[in-house]
């Protein structure tokens, strides 16, 4: 797959292809749907599928300092659609002039001239340019008098019980918000993930006979509530340590987000306690997946009770984790 940055990266003699635009952030099942039509589409009519998407977050341009929680970072969105079809990755820079464009503008120089767009495909609810004025209607306006075709793929719902939930970043991060990471998964169609480096904690959970790798996330990284999880660990990438496992391979472990009210702390950490591997973590990139939550945080009154926590803690994410496997 192809990755461009820009429109200067768009080939000057590229031809026609099938574009599918959205932020992706998560590319949840809702996003999946849309993306399968546009590879349909795509292999159809023997054309490349592109995919548009942003950075940064539309919302942290438009209103500065709203930039929402982010599901996946870049790269990994970028992994996620190849694996669904996606021929090639275009991030266009969300800037106060691209902000500016109005929707005719939008339409003729980029969907158009640049990318010669034949079918382009968009969720229902897409608005775009200035001040979102453009929409759906606007877009199957200008395809007919420029010569490409608009699909607009409804939202994503499923009934739960007693109410209806629709697919949504939104509605994953509020899930990933509360600790409800298996709801976040169903939705996802996969365990939400945090990436980050490894990187020097206090050094404390070795003392306690269960040292942690302590996760360092990007900003604006969507962390699951304060609690203790289970959850897959994995090395993305060897970082500067001789570290000893092997890239890709995925472990078990049993993850605590919070602030170690215990020690009374205020920093509010990432701590991987792997269970099958012991080995140097420090400056690795690695991914958590989140499987389930096991509990809340707590503050314990000894540090022997704090112990035989984290020693229920991990057996119960190894039993629910080895049914996974």
């Amino acid at each position: 797959m192809e990755r461009w940055r820009g429109q200067d990266d768009i080939p000057s003699d590229w031809g026609r292809c099938v574009l599918t635009i959205g932020v992706f952030d998560g590319v949840h099942r809702g996003h999946a749907e849309l993306i399968a039509r546009a590879v349909k589409a795509g292999r159809a009519r023997g054309v490349p599928i592109v995919l548009m998407t942003f950075d940064p977050h539309p919302m942290e341009v438009v209103f500065p300092g709203s930039h929402p929680a982010q599901l996946t970072t870049l790269p990994r969105r970028a992994e996620l659609v190849e694996e669904l079809g996606v021929d090639v990755f275009l991030v266009m820079p969300f800037n106060t002039d691209f902000m500016k464009l109005t929707p005719e503008r939008y339409i003729h120089e980029l969907l158009v001239e640049r990318l010669h767009a034949l079918d382009v495909v968009v969720g229902e609810n897409f608005t775009f340019g200035k001040k979102a004025a453009g929409n759906v209607a606007t877009l199957r306006k200008a395809g007919e008098r420029l010569g490409f075709a608009v699909e607009s793929v409804s939202l994503v719902t499923e009934h739960h019980q007693t109410e209806t939930v629709t697919f949504s970043s939104t509605y994953i991060r509020a899930c990933v918000d509360a600790g409800d990471v298996v709801a976040a998964a169903e939705a996802l169609g996969r365990p939400h993930r945090v990436e980050g480096v490894v990187v020097r904690g206090e050094g404390r959970g070795r003392s306690l006979g269960y040292p942690t790798a302590n996760v360092a996330p990007p900003m604006y990284a969507a962390i699951p509530a304060d609690g203790v999880y289970a959850a897959w660990f994995t090395v993305l990438a060897p970082g500067p340590g001789t570290g000893s496992v092997l890239p890709g391979r995925r472990h078990p472990a049993a993850v605590s987000i919070g602030t170690n009210p215990t020690f009374s702390g205020r920093t509010r950490t990432v701590e991987a306690f792997v269970l099958d591997i012991e080995a140097d973590l420090y400056g690795q990139h690695v991914a958590v997946d989140f499987v389930a939550r096991l509990r809340g945080q707590e503050r314990f009154d000894s540090v022997d009770t704090l112990i035989e926590a984290m020693g229920r803690d991990t057996a119960k994410a190894k039993a629910i984790l080895a049914a996974q496997s």
